[in-house]
């Protein structure tokens, strides 16, 4: 098909129009570009739809159910909650519906002059031609590849019984008892949903802990916190066998501990197992590149094999976090049109869950930190200092900074219980900035606030500074007690 030049050729093409995407083509065409978006689906990604709204949603309706049941604490007389899954479930959508609206990337794109192509998959045919599902061909100067991830299901016989996250919302019911697959930020996510929501529910992983790229005393507050609320958790699997249908309808789940196997019945089971760059369908061979472990390989500037070729978001499989996904997509739209060498700040991205209790990190964790620098300083401030978790009856948590000792700049940061992720997102911030532990120490916080936790915890660290031949380690205590 001979292309049409004004028509069909691009400065830069954009495939998929998730965060990662999104913020390509918005930097791309504010630079002056012409520019292409092309998307199989949905503007937003798996994050607006199918990820991280709903599931946020889903966490909200779990903390309302929790407060309501702590609500005779404050005098207050209210009866138990229940909670209507399709109900819920309706709500869900609306929300997800509303915040796309809201975004409304097909407005924007077209006040930027960005042409939003939504049709299906596009694949190469060589280095800068595109072949659309439509049979449209088009071509770019330069190629970014934005096109996000799916949940990966285990290669085990009777794998299709299971959901996987981002399908949690078509189970027909809430679950009576419900095992999920997979201790990472999404499974822990889905426990404290079901949890609260009343459900019976089973963690398993073959990791040792969970949470295993966290904090180790993150993970161990939080698989405490699980097994207080009754959840049973399975870690250091020898692996997960099989699943097969019972006669009643339900699910028989077969694992294997310690060399022997175990089976349990649920009634859904989902597989948080895996997230895979989606990038089997898009023709790279034809571009010259090689898939490596589900994703592309991608130098510090996000290039591929292929120099006008990027790869950002979850198809570099680096850091699979929407905060990650703008700021790639931004910096590969600046080295794509104006042949930059644009990095991004890696280790300044705050994670965490919305769990009961919430957690969060930035940072290096104490393990990664003495690793570096067996004479760093680590302080641990639990919340039952914090005067207004007290107030909140949210006295159950920590905040643990680490700090260079000679420096003193902040290393990392990690914390448990009510407004984890804020708190660890002001640390941020003045990581960001460069902002000495001093410094932080010296800020004042409002009262009675949750951030107040970390000029406690600078200062903690500040007390603890002694010279390194008095003092190698420090912690003001355990987070396993608090």
């Amino acid at each position: 098909m001979e292309l049409t030049k004004g028509r069909d050729h691009y400065d830069l093409v954009v495939i998929g129009a998730g965060p990662a995407g999104t913020s390509a083509a918005i930097r791309a065409a504010e630079l002056g570009a012409r520019v292409a978006v092309v998307e199989a689906s949905r503007t937003g990604g798996t994050c607006v739809n199918t990820g991280c709204v709903p599931t946020r949603v889903l966490a909200k309706t779990a903390r309302l159910v929790r407060e309501v049941r702590l609500a005779h604490k404050y005098g207050i007389a209210i009866s138990a909650p229940e909670v209507q899954w399709n109900a819920t479930v309706t709500r869900v959508r609306a929300t997800v519906d509303k915040v796309r609206s809201l975004k409304d990337e097909p407005g924007r794109f077209s006040a930027l002059g960005i042409e939003l192509i939504l049709d299906g998959r596009a694949r190469f045919v060589d280095t800068t031609t595109l072949a659309l599902d439509s049979g449209r061909r088009i071509t770019g100067d330069s190629v970014i590849i934005a096109v996000g991830g799916h949940s990966r299901r285990l290669p085990i016989p009777g794998a299709e019984l299971a959901t996987v996250p981002e399908h949690v919302l078509d189970l027909p019911s809430l679950p009576r008892r419900i095992a999920i697959i997979g201790a990472g930020n999404t499974g822990a996510q889905l426990v404290t949903v079901f949890s609260a929501f009343g459900s019976q529910v089973a963690l398993l992983d073959v990791a040792p802990r969970i949470l295993a790229a966290s904090d180790s005393d993150i993970s161990a507050a939080v698989s405490t916190a699980f097994v207080e609320q009754g959840v049973a958790v399975h870690t250091g699997l020898d692996g997960v066998e099989s699943l097969t249908r019972s006669a009643d309808g339900s699910i028989m789940l077969t694992w294997r501990s310690g060399g022997e196997p175990v089976s349990a019945d649920f009634d859904a089971v989902v597989m948080a197992t895996g997230w895979p760059a989606d990038v089997d369908d898009l023709g790279l061979e034809n571009a010259g590149i090689t898939v490596v472990r589900s994703s592309i390989p991608v130098d510090q500037y996000f290039r591929s094999a292929v120099p006008h070729i990027y790869a950002v978001g979850d198809a570099n499989g680096r850091d699979m976090l929407v905060q990650a996904a703008h700021f790639e997509g931004e910096a590969a739209a600046e080295n794509a049109v104006l042949d930059a060498n644009r990095r991004t700040p890696h280790h300044l991205l705050p994670a965490g869950g919305f769990t009961d209790p919430d957690y969060a990190g930035v940072g290096l964790t104490e393990e990664q930190a003495r690793q570096r620098d067996r004479h760093c300083v680590v302080a641990t401030v639990p919340y039952t200092e914090l005067d207004r978790a007290v107030i909140d009856d949210r006295a159950r948590g920590f905040l643990k900074l680490i700090a260079d000792r000679r420096r003193e700049l902040i290393l990392g940061a990690h914390a448990v219980g009510e407004n984890a992720i804020e708190v660890v997102q002001s640390v941020t911030t003045a990581m960001a900035a460069g902002i000495d532990v001093s410094t932080l120490a010296g800020v004042k916080f409002a009262y009675p606030t949750y951030s107040a936790v970390i000029g406690l915890a600078a200062r903690a660290l500040l007390a603890e500074r002694a010279p390194l031949a008095e003092h190698s380690e420090v912690h003001t205590s355990s987070p396993a007690a608090n």
